[in-house]
């Protein structure tokens, strides 16, 4: 007795399995059921290409261990930026002013004992008397027109005072009395001795220490 033919292509159902009324990912015919879903949307899809054939790849050394680094982001080891300058520092105009007032004492007492040793003043020492004070203030206080101008005056009055200090001493030699007391006891008879003695020599030094002041201010800024 003869068999039914089965008629060609007929549908199998995956893995033996019959599908299941209302499962929508039971098996259809002809088809592997598909994977039921994790709760992730976007699982098992594939990297989005970049068009980039060397994305990813760290950057080539440059041989400077600070490169690639954000402004203002910190250095190594905890530390602030590497080698940061000093900021310059400011001009102090009352340091600056002091600062000529000292200098001007100091040189024209100096100036005083050397007219006063070879009895004679020296327009060397008059400008160095000034360039000394110039100089001075004008490195602390910088080259402001205020620390400049008082460097001028302090250094007329260096010169001033230098040739003072000289004209005691000479007499101070010639009376045969201390140097502090003609200082202190008879400084009306110096300040008349130089009245008497001074003569465009004498105001000629005066002016070059103030030049000369302002040629060290200048040199100094």
């Amino acid at each position: 007795m003869s068999q039914p033919v089965q008629p060609p292509n007929q549908p199998q159902q995956p893995f033996g399995g019959q599908p299941v009324d209302g499962n929508p990912y039971a098996g259809q015919p002809g088809q592997p059921a598909p994977a039921a879903p994790t709760g992730n949307p976007y699982g098992q899809q594939p990297p989005a290409p970049t068009g980039n054939p060397y994305g990813q790849q760290p950057p080539a050394p440059t041989g400077n261990p600070f490169a690639g680094q954000q402004p203002g982001q910190s250095a190594p080891f905890g530390g602030g930026a590497p080698f940061a300058p000093a900021p310059p520092a400011r001009d102090n105009i009352l340091l600056g002013v002091l600062v000529a007032l000292g200098a001007a004492v100091v040189a024209g007492i100096l100036y005083g004992v050397i007219a006063g040793s070879i009895e004679r003043e020296v327009g060397y020492a008059a400008v160095g008397v000034g360039f000394l004070v110039g100089f001075a203030s004008s490195k602390i206080g910088g080259s402001n027109p205020a620390v400049i101008g008082a460097a001028a005056v302090f250094s007329i009055g260096a010169v001033y005072l230098g040739q003072l200090v000289g004209i005691s001493m000479v007499l101070s030699d010639l009376a045969q009395i201390p140097f502090s007391e003609v200082i202190g006891d008879h400084f009306g008879t110096v300040t008349e001795a130089w009245s008497q003695e001074a003569d465009f020599m004498t105001y000629l030094f005066l002016a070059l220490g103030a030049i000369a002041a302002v040629g060290g201010a200048k040199k100094a800024g």
